[in-house]
């Protein structure tokens, strides 16, 4: 078919300092490559040399997640389609070499030949903060335990009067001990360092503890603003959610089914079959954090005792499969729950209401946790929303009205 003139397709390998970009028209043709720098102006200079080809059907570009993610938000804003490229596979490069140009003359063919489809994500919403706040919580966390082995160490090691004080005290109650030591001015005296190293380490701790403790505390909130339906699916956490939520991304439209949001966890299972032997092994790549969430999720259902979980375990144990093959086979399952729950958020139960109608009937918090048999405590949380359980609030809900009708 006879390409319409005027199309062309745009390819960018992009660096910290300088993008490579080049352009092809419909047939293949290279029109031409060209280097620009990463600044403000460099970034609009390089799409204003791409629209000066013809009309711009797609733009492929390297690493929209670091180096190239400035370039995405130039592009989108100009209103051109950007599409994520992976980088040329190693029998191309073997053949034609390794450059900058070689690498943005392939991304533009990825795009005309239509290799290249992925949306990237938008990173401009709730979701993009949650990856920012997430990562610093992570690096806390890191910090943390790296001084609290630290202060485990000084406590074997120190003299008996101090090791002896310390020992046997769980975290937080050794590290504020620590933080109020009180050393000598002796300056060769070991007893003296010793108390002031562990009151250095115990302070930066509670500090970190304090801060990490109001940065969950955004977490949470953000969690539950962007997708609340997801917070409350069983097995699923203020941790879990974010790590779904930055998944799927500000712009989950992009992903075109379930099947591609369980690659994209890395859940789907991959064909591995030759000759007369057929079957499939396990996928591992995609996205080890989602798919670390996923796992968790099944691991929650299965010590809670999630009825509808249970229920498959038992059938697929009697079809034979081991314990862990059932666990793949779950994983996947709650992957297509998560995709409907990020592409199709529903309104979710009205938690707050729980506790004024159940005021209103007089019906004791005792009450309630008998009937659902629950903990009172668990009750408690779920009506002043610090735990979501949107099947457990319906449930409640119902037989709020069923005692309000009787």
């Amino acid at each position: 078919m006879k390409q319409q003139q005027g199309i062309v397709y745009g390819g960018v390998d992009t660096h910290l300092d300088v993008h490579v970009a080049a352009v092809v028209d419909g047939t293949g043709r290279l029109l031409g490559t060209k280097s620009f720098p990463t600044s403000p102006l460099g970034l609009r200079r390089l799409e204003r040399w791409l629209s000066g080809h013809g009309q711009v059907a797609g733009v492929g570009v390297e690493g929209t997640g670091t180096y190239g993610l400035g370039l995405q938000r130039v592009l989108q804003a100009a209103g051109h389609d950007v599409v994520e490229v992976n980088r040329p596979n190693r029998q191309l490069r073997r053949s034609k070499g390794k450059s900058d140009t070689v690498d943005a003359e392939a991304a533009a063919r990825a795009v005309l030949a239509g290799h290249a489809t992925s949306t990237p994500k938008s990173r401009d919403g709730i979701v993009e903060c949650l990856r920012v706040l997430r990562l610093a919580d992570r690096s806390m966390r890191e910090q943390m335990t790296r001084l609290h082995g630290q202060l485990d160490h000084l406590t074997i090691t120190a003299p008996e009067a101090i090791r002896v004080d310390m020992t046997g005290l769980s975290a937080l109650r050794r590290a504020r001990k620590a933080a109020a030591c009180r050393p000598s001015d002796s300056i060769g005296d070991v007893a003296s360092a010793t108390k002031t190293a562990m009151r250095t380490l115990a302070r930066q701790w509670l500090g970190l503890r304090e801060e990490r403790a109001r940065l969950r505390e955004q977490i949470e909130q953000l969690t539950a603003q962007s997708n609340p339906a997801l917070l409350e699916m069983p097995g699923v956490g203020p941790d879990t959610s974010a790590a779904l939520l930055i998944a799927g991304g500000d712009n989950p439209a992009r992903l075109r089914s379930s099947a591609a949001f369980a690659a994209l966890a890395g859940v789907s299972p991959i064909e591995a079959s030759s000759g007369k032997k057929s079957g499939h092994r396990i996928n591992r790549g995609g996205d080890r954090t989602a798919n670390a969430a996923l796992h968790r999720i099944v691991l929650v259902r299965m010590s809670r005792r999630h009825q509808p979980t249970m229920d498959y375990i038992a059938r697929r144990t009697a079809e034979g499969l081991s314990k862990r093959d059932i666990i793949r086979c779950l994983k996947r399952y709650v992957a297509r729950e998560v995709y409907h729950a990020l592409t199709h958020p529903e309104p979710t139960a009205d938690i707050s209401a729980l506790r004024p109608r159940r005021n209103t009937l007089g019906i004791p918090m005792r009450t309630v946790a008998e009937h659902f048999q629950r903990p009172i405590n668990a009750i408690a949380r779920l009506e002043r929303g610090q735990v979501r359980d949107a099947e457990l609030a319906a449930r409640y809900h119902a037989w709020l009205d069923a005692q309000g009708a009787a």
